[in-house]
């Protein structure tokens, strides 16, 4: 009795789904209530706080020609915060009324997610159809940084797109067009400007000199356009840090946050931990960089981004959405859907009031360990399985000819014939070689570079598979 195969073996039995169209449409239409509630409810709803910034801040610099930095959210200490350019972006919001104002921001935020989700799985979408986006829909409605981003008016979703797309354009080799995303994006919020740190790890020069031109233009405009707001801006309100809020506060899931629910207020502490996460930073992303895993290298830098910025609320955290389909790009859905699922919960405003003690510690920074630990173990570069399927195939393109054909290879160069077999014989490796790298990636074709040369049809036929082994695993 012969063994039972691998496919034969019990697999776990999978939760039943819908397999008609009235099925699948009754499931999405019930989820759709179990969002709409829970996000009614569980978390409560920001009231466009932010934009009624933005809007209250333009309208009083236009209309009543005010110093933009001087307005205050009536009952609140909260005034604008971004640099002049950002609001010279947003300047329509002078002319709009709020409600308005709110529509546009709903709209173009679901624009620029569309476009972020577009660009990181690519055509992966169209396999699952309608029911699967309104699945994925309903995820998204859930992951708090998403909902905060959309119920405070918040431009986070914005920002993420421009990096995504430069992200695009240099995975897919249009990188003369790259940069410009993550220069307007610097410009209005300084956070992004770390991508252009990337772009210099990776070799990229001229995409950071062109993310690099652009900021500074884009605020140099704003310092000629608005030069009153632009000096005190740089000169006060962005070393003013009482502006933005307390590091304390539960919502500040960054390294300055964890320290400052420790009651660490000193500087030192946290300059160190913001060297070593850059270390690791530096090491991972660059490498990623060099791998051309560029979606692996911009997550890295957003998850960093995050980290080392004295202030990250909670809706920051949409920079996580490249981590999350990286991981189940390779082959981690579980535990991205695990990690994914805690960050719906809301789970760290359970300490919005006391955050002392080890469940403080560890609760109240929830999203901050999440955010570490993807820093730490994000899949990224070429997967050690796949190096060793891709050496296979190349040692396989490249085994040597039966020994039959030995004579003619070895025949006289006088001998009729001799030529045509010889040149045929290096023709048929060559066609082999070619695709095996069209089927491998740009690696296999790093590494079969050795045997394509001109003189390597003049070497032995055993040398060629240990040597492009050798290649492939360097």
């Amino acid at each position: 009795m012969s063994a039972p195969r691998a496919d034969d073996r019990v697999r776990p039995s999978l939760p039943a789904v819908p397999r008609t169209g009235r099925g699948r449409l009754l499931l999405v239409l019930a989820l759709v209530a179990v969002v709409t509630v829970f996000t009614a409810t569980v978390p409560l709803l920001r009231d466009w706080f932010d934009l009624r910034v933005y809007h209250g801040a333009l309208h009083s610099w236009i209309q009543d020609e005010r110093l933009l930095y001087d307005y205050r959210v009536p009952g609140t200490a909260y005034g604008f915060t971004y640099p002049p350019f950002a609001a010279l972006a947003m300047l329509p919001l002078a002319w709009l009324p709020l409600t308005a104002a709110i529509v546009i921001a709903l709209l173009l935020n679901l624009a620029a997610l569309a476009l972020v989700l577009r660009l990181l799985t690519g055509r992966a979408w169209r396999r699952h159809g309608w029911y699967g986006c309104a699945l994925a829909g309903c995820a998204l409605a859930l992951f708090e940084p998403l909902r905060d981003t959309f119920s405070f008016g918040q431009v986070n979703v914005l920002l993420l797109a421009l990096v995504v797309v430069d992200g695009w354009l240099l995975a897919t080799g249009r990188g003369r067009w790259a940069g410009i995303g993550i220069g307007l994006a610097a410009a209005v919020k300084l956070t992004p400007a770390i991508f252009i740190g990337l772009l210099l790890l990776a070799g990229r020069r001229r995409a950071a000199l062109t993310a690099t031109a652009v900021a500074g233009g884009a605020t140099a405009l704003a310092a000629v356009a608005a030069p009153g707001a632009s000096r005190f801006y740089w000169t006060y309100a962005l070393w003013d840090t009482d502006r933005i809020g307390r590091f304390d506060y539960v919502s500040n899931q960054s390294l300055q946050g964890i320290l400052a629910r420790l009651g660490e207020p000193g500087r030192t502490v946290w300059a160190t931990a913001v060297l070593v996460v850059l270390a690791v930073w530096v090491f991972r992303a660059r490498r990623a960089a060099v791998d051309g895993d560029w979606q692996a290298a911009f997550a890295l830098t957003g998850l960093t981004a995050c980290l080392v910025s004295p202030i990250t609320w909670v809706h920051h955290l949409v920079w996580l959405l490249p981590s999350f389909v990286i991981l189940v790009r390779s082959g981690r859905a579980r535990p991205a859907a695990l990690l994914y699922a805690v960050m719906c919960t809301s789970v760290v405003w359970l300490w919005f009031d006391d955050a002392s003690g080890i469940d403080g510690f560890l609760g109240s920074n929830t999203y901050a360990w999440i955010t570490l630990g993807l820093l730490l173990w994000l899949p990224a570069g070429q997967d050690p399985a796949v190096g060793r399927r891709l050496a296979s195939r190349i040692t396989s393109a490249t085994i040597p000819a039966p020994r039959a054909a030995a004579p003619a290879i070895a025949s006289p160069a006088g001998q009729p014939g001799a030529d045509s077999s010889g040149s045929a014989t290096a023709a048929t490796a060559g066609a082999a070689g070619a695709a095996a790298g069209a089927a491998s990636g740009p690696a296999a074709g790093r590494a079969l570079n050795a045997s394509s040369e001109p003189t390597g049809s003049t070497r032995s036929a055993a040398w060629k598979p240990q040597s492009s082994s050798e290649r492939a695993s360097s």
